[in-house]
């Protein structure tokens, strides 16, 4: 019966992938739904005739089909940033980055405000913080911005946040592992820092090796090799108590400054897209919806308090780059996105109350909300990107009717 899952499984996830297609959003929140759909929490309360209750069961396959999803969604993102580019541009990065960070204190005050404690506040403040690199580079391409100017402070801001997370993935995880015991996880943060200082050193040092690793004309080879790498990089800091994603997120540096970086790109952008699906339908299938009812309040007022604050810091994030108000304004509408990230944060709470190490209804509670989140604000995101015209207008005779730059630049 397992193998008839899966099957269930990429299935759905084609169909759902096909339907979002069409209707020109992103794929997201229909792998999330179709797993909603599909899993114990709604098919599973439907008795079907002769059968009984039918359902895809979170499996063993699916489960880990689900973390190489979160590993090579990471690994991509860190391609497309070698250490050089971004050193070249560190100055409106950082710029750009530390406004955004406006975004993490408003989560703060938001979780400690619903919630009343540390750690619950903590974790919600990382899920509203961080935008979808995902669903946002997607978008760009898909909206043909990936050669405009505002690409360059939307790729650099996710950035920014990617460096910062990685750092907050591993502090988080401590904590909840700890229990909340901030002194019991300073020996986990400790050596989930020194893990990243060592991927950092790899990224800086390792691109001879690992061209040499990949330097072979069978691309089977190169595909192999490459996995090979990731993942157990990947696997080694899980083991160690660090992010798999901040891993592969590091690999994936240190592959793009490698001269095989856009075959690597080519070969595993399907294997990418499948794991991907397989993640956000295990979102789905794990996340119990009758759950929404008690945080639609928590997201109704996240989506209205967060909203704001990502556009007026994404708006003046495109302007650390200089960038004029229209192509600002992009900036903004692209930022709102929210997706994998927030995600994975939510299944720290959940692998915690496996643990014993967190409060269970807790976790349940802040997945659902994560959950919610995301389907809201990357349908929100991916629409605002999408319909960007009016709202450029707006913005540009607003703030340039006395400047004269009401024209603008348009592409």
């Amino acid at each position: 019966m397992a193998l008839l899952d899966v099957g269930v499984m990429f299935a759905a996830v084609a169909v759902a992938g096909a339907l979002a297609n069409r209707l020109g959003q992103s794929v997201i929140p229909f792998y999330i739904v179709a797993g909603m759909l599909l899993g114990e929490f709604v098919l599973g309360r439907v008795s079907l005739p002769v059968v009984g209750p039918a359902y895809v069961p979170e499996t063993e396959f699916i489960a880990l089909g689900a973390e190489l999803g979160i590993v090579f969604l990471l690994f991509f993102l860190g391609l497309e940033f070698n250490l050089d580019r971004l050193l070249a541009r560190r100055r409106q990065i950082g710029a750009a980055g530390t406004i955004d960070l406006a975004n993490f204190g408003a989560g703060l005050v938001l979780g400690w405000l619903v919630f009343g404690a540390f750690l619950p506040a903590f974790l919600v403040a990382g899920i509203v913080y961080i935008s979808s690199s995902a669903v946002i580079t997607k978008s760009l391409i898909d909206l043909g911005w990936i050669a405009n100017d505002e690409a360059e402070p939307l790729l650099g801001t996710l950035v920014y946040e990617d460096l910062f997370i990685a750092v907050y993935l591993s502090v988080a995880a401590a904590l909840v592992l700890g229990g909340g015991d901030v002194a019991a996880a300073a020996v986990d943060v400790g050596v989930a820092v020194g893990f990243i200082l060592a991927l950092l050193a790899a990224v800086r040092f390792g691109t001879p090796a690992l061209d040499r690793l990949v330097a072979t004309d069978n691309q089977e080879f190169v595909a192999l090799r490459s996995i090979a790498a990731v993942v157990l990089i990947a696997g080694a800091a899980l083991a160690l108590g660090v992010s798999e994603a901040v891993a592969a997120f590091f690999v994936g540096m240190a592959f793009a400054s490698t001269d095989d970086a856009h075959d690597i790109e080519a070969l595993l952008e399907p294997v990418r897209d499948t794991f991907a699906a397989v993640f956000f339908f295990w979102i789905g299938l794990v996340t119990d919806p009758l759950l929404f009812g008690g945080v639609a309040g928590l997201i109704a007022l996240a989506v209205l308090v967060t909203t704001p604050t990502k556009l007026v810091t994404g708006f003046f994030a495109g302007r650390a780059f200089d960038l004029n108000t229209r192509r600002s304004t992009r900036v903004a509408l692209g930022m709102t996105t929210r997706g994998e990230f927030s995600l994975i944060i939510a299944t720290i709470a959940v692998t915690g109350a496996d643990a014993g190490a967190f409060d269970p209804a807790l976790a349940q509670t802040i997945n659902a909300f994560a959950v919610g989140y995301v389907l809201v604000m990357a349908i929100l995101g991916t629409t605002l990107m999408q319909y960007s015209e009016p709202f450029e207008s707006i913005t540009v005779s607003w703030l340039d009717r006395d400047s004269g730059d009401a024209g603008g630049e348009r592409l």
